[in-house]
């Protein structure tokens, strides 16, 4: 018995030592600062969300290399919102109610920040969404701001298609729109509207189809039957190969097609379409180009292309990690100058500065968008075989818009760029 009582005061005060120890250490002062977010860790968009969260880690381990955010180690609270709009809010009121977390950052997609915005609203609290096209339109929401290029129109999500056909001589007149029925297909038809319109293009073919669709021969056969000259496409990465097969299958060529297909943007995808993908436009938000290298972006690539051989995610990482780690940026940048991690003063921060980035230099305007777009379109030539290699060629990958990274010229008609 006395050897139990012995057992116990030794075990207490090794407790109350230990206790003493946290209450007055100096790692009390340096408790970790907390960021909370959802990210499509699983569901049909985690190819990309995986590839945000290892952008955001990799900016996590760099800051903590520094000292941290307010000399406090940077950690993450993240749930996975399997890519559902509905799952999300319910997440961001966890974690400003029950977890108490320091900062907001995302959601990821358009899809998914504009369910979250009421939420985040509410509360009054300032967030960073990655990769939402116009999801403030609605809302226009002082404390949101966007990591997304498309700039303060919508319409300039599309423009590189239309400023390309307008450049061919006959001008191509009849437009075929599709896209996914989801807020983020949704938000970029409604500029390709309004850019048909500008130009006086006909709209010939205009369709939304349920997420859920996987067989895509009935709708590509009817957009075929239209006759388009120009297809204008904003599909989600399934979408994309299944559309892109389909067009091969019944041998669709339109004089131009692509657009904002995000299927076009994952090195998988790529990989096995392969010679299918030969004439498609893609919209492109960063590719290491020798004009598109800034401070720290080689560095934060080779991290990413490290880990993701690890993570058995995407081997090159083009888009979406820059991203995500450049909204670390920002949000790093805010904290540092304002020495608080108070909503309004970040955001009042934020909307009055530019921001050096490893995607470079961003600063905002109205709704929390980008002052001035940077959309670069990329033309597929010449893919070969389902090689990866290729996808780091930019001989493959030409920059045919804007003029200001142009690197070659758009071949017309699609026919002759497919062979």
């Amino acid at each position: 018995m006395l050897v139990k009582q012995r057992r116990r005061l030794a075990a207490l005060a090794l407790s109350v030592a230990a206790a003493v120890t946290i209450l007055f250490s100096p790692a009390n002062a340096a408790d970790p600062l907390r960021i909370g977010f959802s990210i499509s860790a699983t569901g049909p968009t985690s190819p990309a969300g995986k590839q945000v969260l290892a952008g955001l880690e990799i900016w996590r381990a760099d800051v903590n290399k520094k000292g941290g955010l307010l000399g406090r180690p940077v950690e993450f609270v993240y749930y996975d919102d399997q890519g559902n709009p509905a799952n999300a809010p319910g997440i961001y009121a966890k974690l400003m109610s029950v977890d108490k977390v320091d900062l907001l950052i995302g959601p990821y997609s358009t899809n998914v920040i504009a369910a979250t915005m009421p939420a985040i609203i509410q509360a009054n609290r300032t967030t960073i969404g990655i990769f939402g096209l116009g999801a403030n339109k609605e809302f226009k929401y002082p404390r949101y701001f966007s990591m997304n290029s498309q700039g303060p129109d919508t319409g300039n999500y599309s423009k590189c298609v239309f400023d390309l056909a307008a450049e061919q001589k006959p001008m191509p007149k009849r437009i075929a729109l599709i896209g996914a029925d989801v807020e983020y297909s949704r938000n970029a038809l409604d500029g390709a509207r309004a850019n048909a319109k500008k130009l006086g293009m006909e709209i010939v073919f205009d369709r939304t189809y349920p997420p859920s669709t996987t067989e895509f021969t009935s709708v590509v056969r009817a957009m075929a039957a239209a006759n388009p000259d120009v297809v204008f496409a904003a599909t989600l990465p399934i979408d994309t190969a299944g559309i892109i097969r389909t067009a091969n299958e019944i041998q669709f060529k339109p004089k131009i097609i692509g657009g904002a297909m995000l299927g076009l943007l994952v090195t998988g995808i790529k990989q096995q379409l392969g010679p299918m993908i030969n004439g498609y436009i893609s919209n492109e938000f960063y590719i290491p180009a020798p004009s598109l290298q800034f401070a720290g972006t080689r560095e934060m690539m080779a991290e990413y292309q490290k880990r993701a051989k690890e993570l058995g995610l995407d081997p090159l990482g083009y888009t979406y990690p820059p991203y995500a780690y450049a909204a670390g940026q920002i949000l790093e940048k805010a904290v540092t100058a304002t020495k608080s991690l108070n909503d309004d003063a970040l955001a009042k921060y934020i909307a009055a500065n530019t921001f050096d980035t490893v995607i470079g230099p961003i600063s905002f305007g109205p709704n929390g968008e980008w002052k001035e777009p940077r959309i670069i379109c990329i033309q597929f030539k010449g893919v070969t075989g389902n090689d990866m290699s290729q996808f780091t060629d930019w001989s493959r990958q030409v920059v045919v818009y804007p003029p200001k990274y142009k690197a070659g010229e758009l071949i017309f008609p699609f026919a002759d760029a497919s062979k």
